[in-house]
């Protein structure tokens, strides 16, 4: 039965794991990833930008980032950026790149990594969770309001149940596809 409350979570939940994973990709797991980056600005002309807009990032090894700013000016920014980011990377400048060199993880770094993921899957279940709080209250309004019956209360609850239980299956999904990446590394 299809119901407006039970669309919205839907779309919220999709995008409480669109954020999810998203949240995945600036987790270093020992392999050079483009998106780590992204939490990083760098001051161009004045302005606060990502460095995907004043440099290529290219990956030449598997553990190298390579970064080639498009104006040689900002080379100088784009190390400082990366310097005062918490990325944990000491830049390597060539006078025209800029290379990043991803260490390999320890065993305690991994463990350290995938407890993280473990820990945003669990915010993201929340998330989830209380989405659904929300449509249940919101289909409680509308039985109250006389918009539906209790039949189709109960039918909809058990609907927007189905919808929460697929949702956090696939934040499992999500976390253990990122954890088996940081342990096997």
């Amino acid at each position: 039965m299809a119901n407006p409350a039970i669309d919205e979570a839907k779309t919220k939940m999709k995008k409480s794991q669109e954020s999810f994973q998203s949240q995945l990709g600036n987790i270093r797991a020992g392999k050079a990833n483009a998106s780590i980056l992204n939490p990083v600005t760098v001051e161009y002309y004045g302005a606060q930008v990502p460095i995907n807009q004043v440099a290529s990032v290219s990956i030449p090894e598997p553990r190298v980032l390579l970064i080639s700013p498009f104006d040689e000016s900002a080379l100088d920014e784009i190390e400082r950026a990366l310097n005062m980011s918490d990325l944990g990377l000491t830049p390597a400048n060539d006078g025209n790149n800029i290379r990043l060199v991803i260490p390999q993880l320890t065993t305690e770094s991994r463990h350290e990594l995938a407890k993280k993921v473990g820990q945003e899957a669990e915010s993201t279940k929340i998330a989830i969770r209380n989405i659904r709080r929300d449509a249940m209250d919101n289909l409680k309004k509308q039985e109250k309001n006389g918009d539906i019956s209790e039949d189709e209360l109960h039918t909809l609850e058990k609907d927007i149940q189905k919808v929460t239980d697929d949702a956090v299956k696939g934040v499992d999904a999500i976390s253990a596809e990122k954890e088996k990446e940081i342990t096997e590394g």
